[in-house]
């Protein structure tokens, strides 16, 4: 099992590191939180199935195409963290921005239910069928981001020697996983508990942490640097 532990860390800090920073999703998912936490709660797993789907392709992808260029393998892994460091250096960049406005209020109660919905005790169909659709949606709204397609494929394919076999490869796809459906999970608990408004300066640091652990973990994959002898 130890052999296993190491690829699930890194598909962990990978997953957090893509999850964390608070973009135009965090924002929606903590909306959708503020007005139904059922549908928020689906949502949050739609945006975690597609960071685990971008995850699996590029790690059945990735190991391929090093073994296609092992003789430049160290270059291969300078141009993925290069490419990392691009995308962390740059969000970073616009985290320095002023902050945006507070987030809206939630939309006022509706109106009370028809009486056929009404006699549904606890709204069990209708909250079903919200919950799908928020789960539809949020996977389509996410797997448009092809930040996360690069992030993933620049991630995998720098660590292709280290996803040689089946188990590695399931147990950083387990990580990856598991830490982007907490911190989406966590997000809803947030949105459902503050009602009305998430701090800027939280979001902010949140932006910050997310994308410096995509930031170092850049710097970990380009070493060792390739011999330029």
């Amino acid at each position: 099992m130890s052999e296993l532990f190491s690829p699930a860390l890194s598909g962990a800090v990978a997953g957090l590191g893509v999850a964390m920073p608070m973009g135009a999703m965090s924002v929606l998912l903590l909306q959708e939180a503020m007005r139904h936490r059922r549908t928020a709660v689906a949502a949050a797993a739609g945006i975690a199935a597609v960071d685990l789907g971008y995850a699996a392709l590029a790690t059945a992808v990735g190991p391929w195409v090093a073994s296609r260029v092992s003789p430049v393998e160290a270059w291969i892994r300078l141009v993925a963290a290069a490419v990392l460091l691009s995308i962390a250096v740059h969000a970073l960049h616009r985290s320095a921005r002023p902050a945006p406005a507070a987030l809206p209020a939630p939309a006022a109660p509706s109106a009370p239910p028809p009486p056929h919905e009404a006699r549904d005790p606890g709204g069990v169909a209708g909250a079903g069928a919200g919950a799908v659709r928020a789960f539809g949606r949020y996977v389509g709204l996410t797997a448009v981001n092809p930040t996360t397609a690069l992030y993933f494929a620049a991630l995998t394919t720098a660590q292709a020697s280290a996803l040689t076999t089946h188990a590695t490869a399931g147990a950083f796809l387990v990580g990856v996983a598991a830490a982007s459906l907490l911190w989406q999970q966590t997000l809803v608990a947030l949105g459902a508990f503050a009602g009305r408004r998430i701090s800027p300066a939280a979001r902010a640091w949140t932006f910050r942490l997310g994308y410096g652990l995509v930031a170092a973990y850049a710097l970990k994959i380009a070493f060792p640097l390739p011999d330029l002898t």
